[in-house]
């Protein structure tokens, strides 16, 4: 996917949050984030695009530059969101994908952040709908892209360093659109080799894109893709980065 593609990802992606958001009430709980409920969720985005529009717009060197916001009244949760997806979105718009920006990552240009946005909103909205009794699914290819958005960024950066090993190669194979990768833990505990390729792994976990994805982000349970091999390989790679 390119950048224009995720542009209108989290436009789209956005504007259902927003209206799934308001149709589960702020009070709902999001039973994929069980410590929240839908007012949590909102707010999260909010500060989410907020963040990275300042980090785009302000071209700072560093995260602590940009100015932190109190979290605003319940009432005005939802036209808050609203204001700072807008300005998330011209900000992204008028950029230039390729220029140096801060980030946690090792990319330090717009264009991580329009993929991290469009894919951070797409998990989000995920969220939201499934608050609001509303079953859809993540858009194949975005998914996909969010699984090698995953391996590339949050597999290492994240590591659970007390988390058991993995002890074995996974292999991850998409069912329903383009994307195989197969992971592989570096000898010493140091990290993992990532290759787009299909090949054999200790286990295999397949599926569909979106349910891959969300799978990585411990939003569904294994018994929505399906696990070939060693399942215990399985069930650590899925637990190894620290995310909540």
């Amino acid at each position: 996917m390119d950048d224009s593609r995720f542009l209108a990802a989290i436009g789209r992606d956005g504007a259902a949050f927003g209206e799934s958001a308001a149709a589960a009430g702020m009070a709902a709980r999001v039973e994929s984030c069980p410590e929240w409920n839908v007012a949590d969720l909102v707010w999260h985005l909010s500060e989410a695009h907020d963040f990275w529009g300042a980090v785009v717009a302000e071209r700072v060197t560093h995260w602590d530059q940009v100015e932190r916001t109190n979290r605003v009244a319940e009432d005005d949760l939802l036209a808050n969101y609203a204001n700072r997806l807008a300005r998330l979105i011209e900000v992204l718009t008028n950029a230039d994908p390729a220029q140096e920006v801060w980030t946690w990552s090792e990319q330090h240009d717009v264009s991580f952040v329009i993929r991290r946005m469009a894919q951070e909103t797409a998990v989000h909205r995920w969220d939201a709908d499934r608050a609001a009794d509303r079953a859809t699914a993540i858009e194949a290819a975005l998914a996909s892209d969010g699984i090698d958005e995953f391996l590339t960024h949050f597999l290492t950066h994240f590591a659970d360093e007390g988390a058991e090993p993995v002890g074995g190669s996974v292999h991850i194979h998409c069912a329903d659109v383009a994307g195989e990768w197969t992971i592989r833990p570096r000898v010493g505990g140091d990290g993992y080799d990532v290759t787009r390729e299909h090949a054999k792994g200790d286990c295999a976990l397949r599926g569909g894109a979106g349910d891959l994805l969300l799978a990585l982000w411990r939003r569904v349970g294994v018994d929505r893709i399906d696990v070939v091999g060693d399942t215990a390989v399985a069930a650590r790679f899925l637990a190894a980065t620290n995310l909540n």
